[in-house]
């Protein structure tokens, strides 16, 4: 039987890998844990450095956050509890294409300066309901089951509603609003503190248990055999938390950002899943 798990658990990541030969069309930058990344029918947790593709689903679960940075120049950040999903993405003749899904959950698509003016024709749509066009830009946005709601922040966008009527946002802190059973509307402009709170949504927070490609980790350690330890990384995975067994028996959550967000990472570890002996190391 540990023989059938075994063999399982390597068939389930090389059916992982076997993806591996598609165009990467990004990475991700940083991430506050848990958070998850869908491909083909398989789940695993997410880390930096892991690349994206077309067809990719991130999840981010309670508290998280996560930053994605597009090849094309642009940055994608994540609240917690957000379901994104790449459904398109690809060069075509030197314009990128890209079709995002925010299924649910706060965004913020950023565009950095040096790339505003390559060719990109990128819509992201919130939960099915309003459509963004974009060709370079700031903005943020957040879908909830009663309403979806944009907010410019730099740039020019076109935004399509529930009613199917195009219309312009091309005025710093903009304000658009459409609800499931109300046609959508423009709510005239935020201030920048309403729009810092809601910013505030989507920005990794130093300390708090964030991975960005950092020195230092998360140890485990007390497993009585090797076959413990890995069924506990494998729970852990399960939950959003890269975890992987060392050869001492021992597992490892790396690449924290720092000294503070991986004490904060064990601290967590230790009271929500019952782990005794839980250090950190650079």
């Amino acid at each position: 039987m540990k023989k059938l798990l075994c063999a399982l658990s390597i068939c389930l990541v090389a059916g992982f890998a076997t993806t591996a030969t598609a165009v990467s069309i990004g990475e991700i930058e940083g991430v506050q844990l848990p958070a998850w990344l869908d491909r083909a029918g398989l789940t695993v947790p997410v880390s930096p450095g892991v690349a994206l593709q077309a067809g990719d689903t991130v999840r981010t679960g309670a508290g998280a956050r996560l930053l994605l940075k597009l090849d094309e120049g642009s940055l994608v950040k994540l609240g917690e509890n957000a379901r994104f999903v790449i459904e398109k993405a690809q060069p075509r003749g030197g314009m990128f294409e890209a079709v995002l899904n925010v299924v649910t959950g706060a965004f913020r698509f950023t565009t950095e300066t040096l790339s505003r003016n390559s060719p990109r024709d990128v819509r992201i749509t919130i939960a099915r309901n309003a459509t963004i066009g974009i060709r370079g830009t700031d903005l943020w946005g957040r879908g909830r089951e009663d309403r979806d709601i944009v907010c410019l922040i730099e740039g020019r966008i076109e935004i399509t509603g529930n009613d199917r009527k195009p219309l312009t946002l091309d005025q710093p802190l903009q304000f658009f609003q459409s609800t499931r059973s109300a046609p959508p509307e423009l709510l005239g402009f935020l201030t920048r503190q309403q729009l810092d709170a809601y910013a505030a949504e989507t920005e990794i927070e130093f300390g708090k248990g964030a991975s960005s490609k950092g020195g230092w980790k998360v140890i485990i350690d007390g497993f009585a055999s090797r076959d413990v330890a890995r069924e506990a990384a494998r729970n852990l995975r399960s939950n959003g938390y890269p975890a992987e067994v060392t050869a001492e028996n021992a597992l490892t959550i790396a690449k924290m950002d720092s000294e503070l967000s991986a004490r904060q990472l064990a601290a967590r570890l230790k009271a929500g899943s019952g782990f005794r002996q839980v250090r950190i190391a650079q």
